[in-house]
């Protein structure tokens, strides 16, 4: 395909790239709309609560787990075919998920499904990074942007109507027809990648340093959620423990050229800084994505559906945006457009630290109008930057990295939300209604702080008005 950098991308480009997101809706709204039904999965099961939380986190971790796998993959065997295979066993796992009979068999089918789910994400950069060139990134981004950011958002509105309609199994039943419309659509329309490189051995020493690394690191800020504080024998032990398969790691990669992960890669200012960010968006993105229906619905008494419409400001203000926003990171560069970003998510994310039970709807919804913006800003101006001056043959390994920060930050962004909410109100020990409420104050205040840090490595990003 031509890669010249132009105003608009032509139709056959944007056509893949619609199906090629297509592939990941399912996944995208998935997780969100398990973490919606949790409580109802626990009543059908006739579980405790804790126990449950073992569908969502096997899912995370079994994400985590497949990044380092999809890599050597694209470069063995060709992208588009490793993702129609990552389509059908996603489609076929929601399959048996929507099925299982006990606990046991959903959490192992949810493995299944978060592991497929771990290999499209990645796969999906890659495959837009070859066919469509580094330079028309921003541009594809506008095109993705969209339902990538939409789908945390919709998940749970979704979910809350499938939840009040129908069988919680329709959770994961639904996602059927829309892999089966993503695999005939991609093997129909989307052109063979050939494999990078069909020689390219396994790096199993590699991918196992950074699955152990990752799987530990996760799953230790995924325990502060259900301890209540970082401080803890459980919590460090396990993050521990990823922290020195990452050294070992990165002593073994510098010897090794051809990593699965190259630490070359982050000689490259703008993928470094473009890491870090990834590290703290969670703190822009999910973090308040789960404070922002706890206030709604124990604060305000919203329903699960009413407190799902009522986030639909924000994935309104990532829908108009995405357009003008693509065009800007093609033209200024992601550095500014990130740095505007970060700007607009803390103005709108301090308001929330100060809301009351009685707060107008109007006012909530102008202010997460803007904050979509912002928010919308800052993921895409990232996801496009990390591929802007890799080389063609390592855009695999780049994507694999972009993801695994990704993750970390997804996780690191719950966790301290949980963790100081939980906190607050064990300290407390107090659950009426004003203390909770000042609870959910103290989370959005600190992740407007801490999403504000963003601006330091936008720096490092990429500047196209310096050419």
């Amino acid at each position: 395909m031509n890669h010249k950098q132009s105003e608009t991308l032509p139709n056959e480009y944007k056509k893949i790239a619609w199906i090629l997101v297509l592939g990941i809706m399912a996944p995208m709204l998935d997780s969100t709309m398990v973490n919606m039904g949790i409580n109802q999965l626990a009543s059908a099961f006739q579980k405790p609560l804790d126990a449950m939380q073992w569908v969502i986190t096997a899912y995370i971790l079994a994400m985590g787990a497949a990044i380092p796998f999809s890599s050597w993959l694209v470069e063995h065997y060709s992208g588009t075919l490793v993702y129609f295979w990552a389509e059908v066993t996603f489609g076929i796992a929601s399959l048996f998920a929507g099925l299982a009979w006990n606990v046991d068999s959903l959490i192992v089918f949810r493995i299944f499904q978060g592991f497929a789910a771990g290999m499209l994400m990645p796969i999906m950069f890659t495959l837009l990074a070859d066919l469509f060139g580094g330079n028309n990134m921003g541009k594809a981004m506008a095109i993705i942007g969209l339902p990538m950011t939409l789908g945390p958002m919709l998940g749970p509105i979704i979910g809350g109507v499938i939840i009040d309609l129908f069988s919680w199994r329709w959770m994961f039943l639904v996602n059927i027809p829309i892999m089966i419309i993503a695999c005939y659509a991609l093997y129909k329309y989307v052109p063979q990648v050939s494999p990078k490189n069909k020689n390219a051995t396994f790096d199993f020493i590699g991918v196992v340093l950074l699955l152990l690394a990752s799987t530990l690191i996760v799953y230790g800020i995924v325990t502060t959620s259900h301890l209540g504080t970082f401080w803890n024998l459980s919590t460090l032990s396990w993050i521990g423990s990823g922290i020195i398969f990452s050294i070992l790691y990165i002593l073994y990669a510098l010897k090794k050229t051809d990593a699965v992960l190259p630490l070359r890669l982050f000689t490259h200012r703008n993928y470094s800084g473009a890491m870090i960010i990834n590290l703290l968006a969670g703190f822009v993105t999910t973090g308040p994505i789960l404070l922002l229906p706890l206030y709604l619905q124990d604060v305000r008494h919203d329903s699960i559906l009413i407190a799902s419409l009522a986030l639909i400001p924000q994935s309104i203000g990532m829908l108009v945006s995405r357009g003008l926003i693509g065009k800007m990171i093609d033209n200024i560069g992601a550095k500014w457009v990130v740095i505007v970003g970060t700007i607009l998510t803390f103005l709108t994310t301090i308001p929330f630290a100060y809301v009351t039970a009685t707060t107008s709807y109007l006012s909530i919804g102008m202010i997460l109008f803007i904050r979509g913006i912002g928010g919308a800003a800052i993921k895409s101006a990232v996801q496009a930057d990390t591929f802007v001056g890799i080389a063609k043959k390592e855009s695999a390994a780049s994507s694999l990295g972009s993801k695994l920060f990704e993750q970390l930050g997804n996780a690191l962004g719950v966790a301290v939300v949980a963790t100081v909410v939980s906190s607050y109100l064990a300290s407390n020990q107090i659950v009426e209604k004003a203390q909770l409420l000042d609870a959910y104050h103290l989370g959005f205040f600190v992740t407007a702080g801490l999403g504000f840090l963003i601006i330091l490595p936008a720096f490092m990003l990429t500047d196209r008005t310096k050419a």
